[in-house]
């Protein structure tokens, strides 16, 4: 298993993950940003991006007001 975090809490997923499968694990609804390892990844890339153990995903919804 790859144990990872995703907005700081520990997750974990089966070897050969991507990104995508972190994002509907956590369960994100859009609008949201990605980051993995402080790199923003663009959407179209998610599930191209394979993870690997350790990695840190931060998903960051924009946020209105002013």
């Amino acid at each position: 298993m790859l144990s990872i975090t995703i907005n700081q809490l520990p997750f974990e997923l089966p070897p050969g993950s991507t990104l995508q499968d972190a994002v509907d694990l956590f369960g994100a609804k859009p609008p949201f940003a990605a980051a993995l390892n402080l790199n923003f990844i663009p959407k179209t890339q998610y599930a191209q991006t394979p993870l690997k153990s350790t990695d840190e995903i931060e998903l960051i919804s924009p946020i209105t007001g002013g």
